[in-house]
C-alpha cells in the first residue's frame, strides 16, 4: 500500500509541474493573440486557452491522454493513424534486433571469457563502438545496406542490434567471471574441463546478470529501432510517427508517441522481467 501511495504521489507530481510547464510555455502565443485582437485575458481565460491550442509548444497531460486514447481505441489497428499499427512495425524491428544483439554479446562474451586475444581485443573496440553517437551512425548504415538492396526491416534491425548487444556483453562477461576461485578450484580437483565447467558453473552463474543486461538491452533496441526510422523518412513505424509530428507541428502526435514508445519500452521490460522470474525460479535461485 505505501508503495502504491508514493508511485501515485510521484505521479500526481509530475502530472501537476507538466500543467505548469504547458501554461507558461504557451502562454507567449496566446498573450500575442491576445495584444493583436486588443483584448485583455483574466488570469482563468489565459490559463484556459493555454491548455487547449491545437498545436501547443507543451501540450497538456489531458490534450496528450485524449490524443493517446483516440490513436489507440478509436482506430482500426491496419490504418495508418493507429498508434497500435505504428508500435507493431517499431516492435518487429526490435524484436528481431534484440535478438541478434542479444546473440552476438553472448557468442563475444563467451570467446572473451575463454580467448585471452578476443579480451585484450574485443572488448575495448566494443566499448569505443559506444562512444559513437547513434544518430551519426544510423543513416550510414541505412545508405551502405539501400546500395545493395538491403531495406525495411533488416536495416533497423541492425541499428537495433548495434545498441542492444554491448549491454548484454557486458553483463554476460561479469556474470561468466562471477564464479568465485575456490569455486573454479574446485571444479579441478573434480577434474572437470573448460567445457564442463563452463556449463556446470560459468553459465548459470551468469544467468541472472544475463537477464540483468536484457533489460537495459530491449529498452535501447526499442530506441536504436526508433532512431533507425527517423532518417529514412519512413512512413510507419513510431518514429514516423514522430518524424510527420515533427514536419507539421503536430506536437500533441509526437507526444502520444513518445508515451507509446514509453509504454511499448516498459512492456518489454516486464516480459523480460518475468521470463528471469521463471527461469531463476526453476533454477532454484528464488523460491
Amino acid at each position: 500500500m505505501q508503495k502504491i501511495f508514493a508511485v501515485l504521489t510521484v505521479i500526481f507530481a509530475i502530472v501537476v509541474l507538466w500543467y505548469g510547464a504547458a501554461v507558461m510555455m504557451n502562454a507567449k502565443w496566446v498573450k500575442e493573440q491576445a495584444v493583436r485582437a486588443k483584448v485583455e485575458l483574466s488570469t482563468t481565460q489565459l490559463i484556459s486557452q493555454t491548455l487547449s491550442q491545437d498545436r501547443p509548444v507543451v501540450p497538456a497531460p489531458h490534450q496528450v491522454g485524449m490524443e493517446f486514447w483516440k490513436s489507440v481505441f478509436t482506430k482500426n489497428v491496419t490504418s495508418k493513424r493507429s498508434l497500435v499499427f505504428h508500435a507493431w512495425i517499431t516492435l518487429r524491428a526490435t524484436l528481431l534486433g534484440f535478438f541478434i544483439g542479444t546473440l552476438a554479446g553472448i557468442i563475444l562474451s563467451i570467446g572473451i571469457i575463454h580467448i585471452r586475444a578476443m579480451d585484450m581485443s574485443v572488448m575495448p573496440w566494443a566499448i569505443a563502438s559506444q562512444t559513437i553517437p547513434i544518430l551519426a551512425i544510423a543513416p550510414m548504415i541505412i545508405v551502405v545496406l539501400n546500395s545493395i538492396g538491403i531495406q525495411g526491416l533488416i536495416p533497423k534491425a541492425i541499428i537495433s542490434a548495434y545498441l542492444s548487444f554491448f549491454p548484454v556483453l557486458v553483463g554476460m562477461v561479469k556474470g561468466l567471471r562471477s564464479p568465485d576461485h575456490i569455486q573454479l578450484d574446485l571444479m579441478k580437483t573434480y577434474h572437470a574441463d573448460a567445457k564442463s565447467t563452463f556449463f556446470s558453473l560459468r553459465l548459470p552463474s551468469s544467468v541472472p546478470y544475463l537477464f540483468t543486461a536484457m533489460k537495459v538491452g530491449v529498452a535501447a533496441a526499442l530506441v536504436g529501432t526508433i532512431v533507425g526510422e527517423l532518417p529514412t523518412g519512413a512512413i510507419r513505424g513510431l518514429g514516423a510517427r514522430l518524424l510527420t509530428g515533427s514536419y507539421y507541428g503536430q506536437t500533441i502526435q509526437m507526444w502520444a508517441a513518445l508515451f507509446a514508445a514509453a509504454f511499448l519500452a516498459a512492456g518489454l521490460v516486464a516480459l523480460v522481467g518475468m521470463a528471469e522470474k521463471a527461469t531463476l525460479k526453476r533454477m532454484g535461485m528464488i523460491r
